[in-house]
């Protein structure tokens, strides 16, 4: 299969990933394909929003969209697709709701509604379940022709767990927190069972075409240090134990991880030995604090607030000024991005301009 793909003409993120001086940081952004872009509504159309992500044509599609718009500025893709896959390939319902978001209909109650057993017994074939994956990976593999590398990514099982109990995005997370407080070791099963489907999604994300992987703990900031300790930290190391062991099982190579527990600072230390290569941070990170406690372990990548988007350029110039100082320069060790995905409203040109400064005031020959 992977010979079948065009070579890469531009590695500067791999290469940056691999601890290598580099001409400049390499840029992308999470949620870079989306709605934002009037050419992703105009793709998107009359489907729904998983009914894109099961779509292999529809997908591939999104995720060369900013990659086409973006050209020459940024150096990744990332497969269009969503954390919430992995429950719906458990056999639970998701809908997107238009204006509110993902929503499960039947969600997890407690250790005793029936559905918790059935899940935790049920095999689930992740190959046959998530085949659209794949096929949307290759085929966006294929149209790449090698421009930029391609990101696979998955939801982290303690976010997916939230999601599966809470029945979509919460402000409290009062049902996250009792399954967590009132029922630990259920919880936990669970969360181990997420975690081995994760590794095996992932692999199969790299067999398909991905390059690099990066796994998304989105509700990282709702456990205290001693509880993420418990039930986000250990589901993430074990993903990153165990994927380069399955890749090996499989006769494939290793890729690079990432790993993005957003407002999880209190954990930067821990996840910098987590077994990633990669830590994303979030805009409530000091950049240079973070450099500090990094101290080259690993490569960063973040951090501008999003919604610097929405102000002035003058706002947005003086945002990366202040980015690339605290990286150090950029040119070893970080991955411009912003500190979490674009958000809606946010105008194409307005990103643009921020991949064009992340050039201008990081890619000179000087630090």
């Amino acid at each position: 299969m992977m010979s079948d793909f065009a070579p890469l003409q531009n590695d500067l993120l791999l290469r940056t990933v691999r601890g290598e001086r580099v001409e400049r940081p390499p840029i992308w952004v999470m949620r870079q394909a989306g709605r934002y872009l009037p050419e992703y509504h105009e793709a998107k159309g009359n489907h729904d929003f998983f009914a894109c992500c099961r779509s292999p044509e529809i997908a591939s599609t999104l995720t060369l969209q900013p990659i086409d718009r973006y050209d020459g500025l940024i150096d990744a893709a990332i497969i269009f697709s969503d954390i919430l896959v992995i429950p719906q390939a458990m056999g639970m319902t998701v809908e997107m709701l238009d204006g509110k978001g993902p929503h499960f209909p039947n969600p997890l109650k407690s250790p005793t509604d029936g559905q918790y057993e059935e899940l935790l017994s049920r095999h689930v074939d992740v190959e046959k379940e998530l085949d659209y994956v794949y096929k949307a990976i290759t085929m966006t593999r294929q149209k790449l022709k090698g421009r930029v590398p391609l990101f696979g990514f998955c939801g982290a099982p303690w976010t997916l767990l939230c999601y599966m109990v809470e029945g979509g995005g919460s402000k409290m997370f009062v049902q996250s927190k009792t399954w967590v407080y009132k029922y630990p070791e259920e919880s936990m099963k669970m969360l181990e069972k997420i975690s081995i489907l994760c590794v095996q999604y992932l692999a199969l994300q790299v067999k398909a075409g991905a390059q690099i992987v990066q796994v998304f703990d989105s509700w990282a900031a709702e456990l205290s240090p001693s509880a993420s300790e418990k039930f986000s930290l250990p589901y993430l190391r074990y993903i990153s134990k165990y994927l380069p062991r399955k890749l090996r099982e499989m006769g494939l190579e290793s890729v690079p991880m990432a790993v993005f527990a957003k407002g999880a600072w209190y954990a930067l230390d821990e996840l910098c030995d987590s077994g990633y290569q990669v830590v994303g941070l979030d805009w409530l990170q000091d950049p240079a604090q973070a450099v500090g406690i990094a101290k080259g372990r690993v490569v960063l990548q973040g951090n501008m607030d999003p919604g610097v988007l929405y102000g002035s350029k003058e706002a947005i110039t003086a945002d990366v000024q202040e980015m690339v100082r605290g990286f150090g320069g950029g040119k070893q060790g970080w991955i411009a991005n912003l500190g979490h995905g674009v958000q809606p409203g946010v105008k194409p040109d307005d990103l643009k301009f921020f991949f064009q400064e992340i050039h201008r005031l990081a890619g000179g020959v000087h630090l």
